[in-house]
């Protein structure tokens, strides 16, 4: 397991609550360059649905985040479509992906190097879901 930092283990925190908190598979917190911090769970409404992370990015896009710093993602997946708008606002961001017990099992960083992201090896679509027990 990757240890994590008292910021991002705060975040870690918060995703998992909202995820408890509404029911759903996932759960999704963001931390803007303020020190701000947003979570949210997955919507799944018949006129609107998003991932806890598209809806975690939504809610601090929506309250004038300008950044990130990072953002953790439990019981989600690497295909997540709020990956992508983490990364359109800030390419930087840190992104840190949990079970949902919370055990972290990949942290996906441009600043460092061998950052998973930017090496072969993970399949593009990778659906934690439904190709991995291990992280049931």
């Amino acid at each position: 397991m990757t240890e994590l930092d008292a910021e991002d283990n705060k975040l870690l925190v918060l995703a998992r609550g909202a995820m408890g908190r509404t029911g759903g598979n996932g759960g999704a917190a963001v931390r803007d360059t303020d020190g701000r911090t947003y979570a949210a769970g997955e919507v799944a409404l018949a006129a609107l649905e998003l991932t806890a992370l598209q809806a975690a990015v939504a809610a601090a896009i929506s309250s004038g985040a300008e950044g990130f710093e990072a953002a953790v993602v439990v019981a989600g997946r690497f295909s997540d479509l709020g990956v992508s708008a983490v990364r359109e606002v800030t390419a930087s961001a840190r992104i840190v992906f949990a079970d949902a017990k919370g055990a972290v099992f990949e942290v996906l960083d441009p600043q460092v190097e061998g950052d998973p992201a930017t090496r072969p090896g993970i399949p593009e679509g990778f659906d934690l879901e439904t190709e991995s027990e291990v992280f049931e």
